[in-house]
């Protein structure tokens, strides 16, 4: 019989104690935002110019949740299997593929496929480009568990005591892509290649975030399941030469079923769904807000993102750290809940210095709020079951932002600025069921360490 062999390049993850540096998982997190939020500020302009009306924003918008409410859980549990870095590396070529279409859409001619003119919806056109459109975003979307497995690589290589702050320091990797990446669009947009200079930069993105998962992102499981023993060298490229497990126990796929009776996880998942609709409400009201009641361009547009995003930085990166070293996880959500609740009540009036104002609410509830949250549920989650719970997680936020923009479109159709009552009422409810976290905080506490 063969000896396990000690060599790391043998071995699926790291050995117990073994430090792995964050940086790398944290510049891919960055550069897969970095790659969406380019193009954030001309989808809506994109958009109405291919013949949609704000529902149908709404609904291009969802095709990306709603495709990873499919594919998200299957690329968790995949990667509880068979290790974060092949599924991570899946998951951005198909962000590469997704893009690459949708830089076709800006070369085809608009023809006409049907139009609809309805009380309820509008009137809109869909046209051969926007049909491809939601095409590409579907795929992306397919594609999309880039996110959750990335927090289950971070759960996996971070101590309970330093999760919240490191997934602080995540959700300010995302917001260095939110920063630069409208920054970029606004410089790229008035070039006289218009539209077709930010894809491009999305795509050039993808190809670099492709590039550091397979150079530079480490295995962060323990065990992995072996491959065949023909696998050719060349996807030793790829990170995917035989590894060796560390254990005599078969691997099991975990099972969804095992994992939802968890206790507490369900009424988490719950939390994890509201606390998604609302930021989808959100994201589908504020640039048509923006446009009709502001009358902002793409850059204005570009210049509020990019200031919300440097308040969530400044957020996470100075406030975070310090208040998560005296108050628990769920003091910093209950209270993230209440101030991020109130950024929507203030952008009702459509008034410029509120709108401002609320940018500061939201980076200050959204910081202290969101990564708390995510680092309570990998705690409940455990070490076993991190990428399978963190992809059945995206799938409740998926159904949440499928809803959430639709939803938003809708709203904003018939409602204008008063849409954003939904979305804070949404997040208040959220701030009187956080209460409970309490109980499932201190069944952490006392839960044997494994």
């Amino acid at each position: 019989m063969e000896k396990e062999s000690k060599s790391p390049k043998n071995n699926s993850g790291p050995y117990p104690g073994e430090k792995i540096s964050l940086l790398p998982i944290l510049a891919v997190n960055f550069i897969g935002t970095l790659g969406f939020s380019i193009v954030l500020p001309f989808l809506v302009f994109l958009v109405g110019r291919l013949g949609g009306n704000a529902f149908i924003y709404g609904l291009a918008s969802s095709m990306y949740p709603a495709f990873q409410l499919i594919g998200a859980p299957i690329l968790g549990r995949w990667s509880d299997t068979y290790g974060r870095k092949r599924i991570l590396f899946l998951s951005q070529l198909g962000t590469l593929l997704s893009w690459i279409i949708f830089l076709g859409v800006l070369f085809l001619p608009v023809v006409s496929l049907f139009k609809i003119d309805s009380t309820f919806l509008g009137t809109f056109t869909v046209t051969l480009p926007l049909a491809v459109l939601f095409f590409a975003r579907a795929l992306d979307g397919l594609t999309g568990g880039n996110v959750s497995v990335a927090n289950a690589y971070l759960a996996d290589i971070t101590t309970e005591r330093d999760r919240s702050r490191n997934f602080g320091k995540m959700s300010i990797s995302e917001n260095l892509g939110f920063i630069v990446g409208p920054a970029l669009a606004g410089v790229l947009s008035v070039t006289e290649y218009g539209d077709v200079a930010p894809v491009l930069g999305a795509i050039i993105i993808s190809i670099i975030g492709t590039l550091l998962i397979v150079f530079y992102v480490p295995e962060s499981k323990e065990c992995t399941l072996e491959r065949p023993e023909e696998v050719k060298n060349v996807l030793k490229i790829f990170g995917y030469e035989i590894r060796e497990c560390r254990t005599t126990k078969e691997i099991k796929k975990p099972d969804f079923r095992e994992v939802l009776r968890l206790p507490g996880i369900s009424y988490i998942l719950g939390l994890y769904f509201l606390i998604d609709l609302g930021y989808n409400v959100f994201y589908t009201a504020f640039p048509l807000h923006a446009i009709s009641a502001l009358n902002w361009t793409i850059a204005k547009m570009g210049v509020y993102f990019t200031l919300l995003s440097g308040l969530l930085i400044i957020v996470q990166s100075t406030i975070l750290p310090r208040v998560s070293r005296k108050h628990s996880d769920t003091t910093l959500i209950i209270f993230g809940s209440l101030i991020l609740g109130t950024n929507f009540l203030l952008l009702i009036p459509g008034n410029l210095f509120l709108t401002y104002l609320a940018a500061g609410f939201f980076a200050l509830g959204d910081g202290l709020m969101w990564p708390s949250f995510l680092s309570l549920l990998s705690k409940v989650a455990g070490r076993k079951y991190q990428g399978t719970i963190q992809g059945v997680a995206s799938s409740f936020g998926g159904l949440a932002s499928i809803t959430g923009l639709i939803l938003g479109g809708l709203l904003y159709e018939m409602l204008a600025g008063t849409s954003f009552l939904i979305a804070g009422l949404v997040i208040y409810t959220v701030f009187l069921l956080n209460f409970r976290l309490r109980h499932f905080e201190e069944q952490i506490i006392l839960r044997p360490k494994n």
